[in-house]
């Protein structure tokens, strides 16, 4: 049995220049076929994974992202692009009154699948809107290479679960479904 000083964490920061992290939002409503399904990218955020390297014992993952820093980075007309990102910080997300959303894993179960190459299933607090929701379950496949940690995977959440006003325009024949679809590729560098 390994005693404390025999288990040496590695620790990854993340690097939000070397990784994307999106959220997509569908229309729905009568003119949904006119309307867009926005795709919402994060820009600024930091964080930090840990774990035993070789066993992933006492893994742990956070990520702060500064609410502000969502834009949209699909192809949509620059007025648009302008009123949806004004709805998303002011009506939506309230960036003035809740400036961070934040993840906070509460546990972290790793599968090798190959050499360097691993399924994760983290499972955690996300604090968004003021709301925070426990066990919130997100898959990943993680790459490790050199010093470098990559994760890539998706997860889905509804926003009145963070009570989160649906937005809708058009006197409600265009609107935000409830679900959201979040995807990352993000990068983490080893901390020595």
């Amino acid at each position: 049995m390994a005693t404390e000083i025999d288990k040496q964490v590695a620790h990854y920061r993340l690097v939000p220049e070397e990784s994307t992290f999106s959220v997509q939002a569908f229309a729905e409503g009568l003119f949904s076929a006119f309307g867009h399904d926005p795709v919402i990218g994060i820009r600024d955020f930091s964080g930090e994974a840990k774990f035993v390297p070789g066993t992933f014992e006492d893994a742990s993952v956070n990520v702060v992202i500064n609410a502000s820093s969502l834009v949209v980075v699909n192809d949509v007309k620059e007025k648009d692009r302008q009123e949806i990102e004004r709805m998303m910080r002011d009506e939506v997300l309230e960036t003035a009154k809740y400036p961070e959303i934040s993840f906070k894993s509460t546990n972290v179960a790793v599968t090798r699948l190959a050499e360097g190459r691993y399924r994760a299933r983290i499972i955690g607090d996300l604090t968004l809107h003021g709301v925070t929701q426990n066990n919130l379950w997100i898959s990943a496949e993680l790459t490790l290479t050199g010093g470098d940690l990559r994760a890539k995977g998706e997860f889905s959440l509804k926003q009145t679960d963070y009570k989160i006003k649906l937005i809708s325009v058009a006197g409600g024949t265009l609107k935000v479904k409830n679900e959201l679809k979040c995807s990352f590729d993000v990068v983490a560098r080893s901390v020595r």
